[in-house]
């Protein structure tokens, strides 16, 4: 019993973080501080299409099942690629 109540919180520390909520397709003019809006228009699209823009800021795309840092660069677009390969959302942090 005694080990059990041990393991408990070693396994609690192995399990995977819940993703994050899903938000906006893209933040909201008063949040956009890393200015996405006009990039909206790739929502949908084939994650390549990532491959033709020319973005001269910091990105991140995350795939499904992908670890990232939670650290926030309010500059930094992330783009949140969803399971069948496309792009689902872009957001500021």
């Amino acid at each position: 019993m005694r080990l059990a109540v041990l393991a408990l919180p070693l396994l609690a520390a192995c399990a995977v973080p819940p993703s994050s909520p899903p938000g906006p397709a893209v933040p909201p003019p008063d949040r956009d501080s890393c200015s996405a809006a006009p990039l909206a228009r790739l929502i949908g699209q084939d994650a390549t299409a990532l491959e033709r823009e020319l973005i001269l800021r910091q990105v991140r795309v995350i795939r499904p099942g992908d670890a990232i840092t939670e650290d926030f660069r309010p500059d930094r677009i992330n783009f949140d690629i969803g399971p069948d390969g496309t792009i689902a959302r872009i957001w500021c942090g």
